[in-house]
């Protein structure tokens, strides 16, 4: 089923962003034509979404909720849930809703398209 292969996806990606390996995670992971639309207003390709993880600093911890598939087909799909992560302990979590596109490249699926809506 789609839903528990791109969940398993999403928490891979997440996972790399809290061991600071989100840079080649996503490098492989986006199609080349793959963007992501950042909480505060970035949209990066994903030469610029390998490049500002480089530097990022990593999240502590996450957790993802109300997970739903949108759309799916063969080739094409879309993951919607809640997300929040944390940095460190004196930080408040950031917290925003999340969608995925993923498309299929031969028998694996490739993100083409990531956008968070932060949720005040």
């Amino acid at each position: 089923m789609a839903l528990t292969e791109l969940l398993e996806l999403e928490h891979q990606g997440w996972k790399s962003l809290c061991n600071s390996a989100g840079a080649d995670f996503y490098g492989k992971m986006m199609t080349d034509e793959g963007v992501m639309t950042l909480a505060h207003g970035f949209v990066l390709d994903r030469d610029q979404v390998v490049a500002s993880l480089n530097d990022a600093p990593p999240w502590s911890s996450y957790e993802i909720s109300e997970e739903r598939l949108v759309h799916s087909s063969d080739d094409a799909a879309v993951l919607v849930y809640r997300g929040k992560a944390w940095r460190g302990d004196a930080e408040p979590a950031f917290e925003a809703w999340m969608s995925s596109v993923y498309v299929k490249a031969g028998d694996e699926w490739r993100l083409a398209s990531y956008q968070q809506t932060p949720i005040p």
